[in-house]
């Protein structure tokens, strides 16, 4: 009888271990023009709010504040010129403060693209469809939105983190990390 029962665990420990791995959540390949890279564990894909987006997801936010929210926009404007300007006009600075108070950009290195970014933190003027006259603004005080445009030679992405500013700040290496190894 023993036996029996060891025959039989013996021959479902390879089924156990399959389910095991298939349980572990190892990311998502995520295809940014014709770089991938694969997101962090604890990003969860959800279907994209709407057909400008290829992929989108929700990143743990710090605790008693919402989560933060990564967004990717294929086919759009390789310029950081033409972007940024409009992206910054989203955002309301402090009294005293202008945008530029409020904003920095920079470059990450990206092997095969040409990659900068606009990180502001502020009160955003949020809007789900922002070329939609009908689409409702909503403010959303102490925010922080990075985006991020991968130009490579015939195409360009944008990638967008958002959210209340501690969650961004909580999972923004992860999201550097996670664009700087698109290959």
């Amino acid at each position: 009888m023993r036996s029996a029962a060891m025959c039989v665990l013996f021959l479902c420990l390879p089924f156990l271990a399959v389910s095991d791995a298939r349980g572990e959540d190892k990311g998502t390949v995520v295809k940014v023009g014709n770089l991938t890279a694969t997101t962090p564990a604890d990003w969860k894909k959800e279907k994209p709010a709407n057909l400008l987006r290829s992929f989108q997801f929700k990143l743990p936010g710090e605790k008693d504040h919402a989560d933060a929210e990564v967004a990717v926009f294929p086919e759009s404007h390789p310029s950081a010129e033409k972007n940024f300007p409009k992206w910054k006009a989203q955002f309301v600075p402090p009294e005293g403060k202008t945008v530029d108070d409020i904003s920095k950009t920079g470059k990450w290195d990206v092997k095969g693209a040409a990659v900068t970014f606009l990180d502001v933190t502020g009160t955003w003027k949020y809007k789900e469809r922002p070329q939609d006259p009908a689409s409702k603004e909503m403010l959303l005080d102490d925010y922080r939105v990075i985006w991020v445009i991968v130009a490579e030679k015939e195409e360009a992405s944008h990638i967008r983190l958002s959210g209340p500013a501690v969650s961004v700040e909580k999972q923004f290496k992860a999201f550097e990390g996670w664009v700087k190894s698109l290959k």
